[in-house]
């Protein structure tokens, strides 16, 4: 398929909307970061050098041709050389990010590596990862040193006392890794403060990665004004998760129910801000929609919907907070506060490969996903996979999301200035009959 009947963006359209994205989610500066793109030609597209990150034009984008002639108002990046030499030395990459993660640099100044192994996501999406010495900015030294990691086969490299570079076939795949990396990075240093962390084996990362959707599709009808509304409620849902960190841009799954075995998914991998009204996939009985890829959790959705028909909506997310509890054999108590308690109730651990079973265990005593949690106890923790929630609307999973994410970094802030003092049973009783809880 020719390059272009797959990309239609100007790189320049490309690159300043990239740099805008990682700006507003503070993962770097005003003066920190560089992006670029390589043609097939030998041209680069480069963010230019001393330009407010925050506020760049299409006109800000500088071009440097094979001969390194630049074409535009400003300079190209100080950092140009890493990323021709990266180029180099792996014609497969096509796009590179470099910025200042805080989480990222926090390990780049530690002189260490984060382990992605936490979730099968951030291994498989993040690639393997290296670590270059220090080299004064811009100078041919880092380029070598940086250079040299990627020929060896990593995809992206802590630099010491730095930041990140991460390589992609695309800019958006070349994001994405890098976001991926950086939500890895922050989840470990959040788990470092409730106890020791669980890192998923070869065994279970191959279970992970070998789930599949079913093949079955339908040509759908005209859509009713119900699932009109379901899928605008739902990217508006979609855009703002991201952009409050609740969900990651290829992660995570949200749902709302239409009929007794019909609903709305988020699609497989496609960037989970950038969705449209369309992108969403119809399931109808276990068939989806023609010429359309659902969530690979589509068959745990259509599970919980068919056990619980008060169900309107599920969530399956990786907000930091909540997921570090995930990654550790810490427990997250609800009892914090009144609205805690009232939306959580009792958070249960979801044992990990549950989630990978979709309910067709072949034992009896084996548990789906739909034996932990229930509508009066609507929200658990999957091990090493972040969390699932349920609600009566499409607004009561999200609310329910934002609150599980709070609570579990009150929590986690809480441990570093005392001791956590829960809610006691008789406070808790009070909870329950003024609310009508069973």
């Amino acid at each position: 398929m020719p390059e272009w009947t797959r990309n239609c963006i100007h790189p320049r359209d490309e690159i300043m909307q990239a740099m805008e994205r990682i700006y507003r989610y503070r993962m770097t500066t005003t003066s920190g970061g560089n992006l670029s793109i390589r043609e097939s030609d030998g041209s680069t597209w480069i963010t230019p050098a001393r330009v407010d990150k925050g506020s760049l034009s299409r006109s800000d984008i500088v071009r440097v041709d094979p001969e390194n002639r630049v074409e535009g108002p400003h300079p190209p990046s100080s950092e140009f050389p890493f990323h021709d030499a990266i180029y180099r030395v792996r014609p497969d990459i096509r796009a590179i990010v470099h910025a200042h993660p805080v989480a990222l640099v926090a390990f780049s100044i530690c002189r260490m590596v984060p382990n992605t192994r936490i979730f099968h996501q951030a291994y498989f999406m993040g690639g393997k990862v290296g670590f270059a010495p220090y080299a004064l900015p811009g100078s041919k030294e880092l380029g070598t040193n940086i250079a040299e990691q990627f020929r060896n086969g990593c995809d992206s490299v802590v630099l010491e006392n730095h930041g990140v570079v991460v390589g992609g076939t695309s800019l958006s795949h070349a994001f994405q890794r890098f976001e991926a990396l950086e939500f890895a990075s922050k989840t470990l240093i959040k788990a470092q403060h409730l106890g020791n962390i669980r890192y998923l084996d070869e065994q279970e990362l191959a279970i992970a990665n070998s789930r599949r959707v079913s093949t079955r599709t339908m040509t759908p009808g005209p859509p009713s004004h119900l699932e009109l509304e379901c899928r605008k409620q739902l990217i508006d849902f979609l855009k703002r998760g991201c952009r409050q960190r609740l969900l990651i841009s290829t992660e995570g799954s949200y749902s709302a129910r239409l009929g007794n075995d019909s609903f709305l998914i988020t699609p497989s991998q496609l960037d989970r801000e950038l969705l449209q009204v369309e992108d969403l996939v119809l399931v109808e009985e276990g068939a989806h929609e023609e010429g359309k890829t659902p969530s690979r959790a589509s068959e745990l959705h259509r599970e919980l919907y068919k056990r619980y028909p008060s169900i309107r909506s599920i969530v399956f997310a990786h907000p930091v907070n909540a997921t570090a509890f995930s990654i550790t054999d810490s427990p997250l108590d609800a009892r914090t506060i009144p609205e805690s308690y009232l939306f959580l109730r009792e958070v249960p651990r979801i044992p990990y490969g549950t989630q990978y079973i979709d309910g067709l265990r072949n034992t009896p005593a084996s548990k789906t996903i739909g034996d932990f949690i229930q509508p009066n106890n609507p929200a658990g923790i999957v091990e090493n996979d972040g969390v699932v929630v349920m609600g009566t609307t499409i607004l009561d999973a999200f609310d329910r999301l934002e609150v599980f994410e709070s609570t579990a970094e009150a929590i986690i802030n809480a441990r570093s200035i005392g001791t956590v003092c829960s809610m006691p049973p008789d406070v808790i009783d009070d909870l329950r009959r003024a609310f009508g809880i069973e």
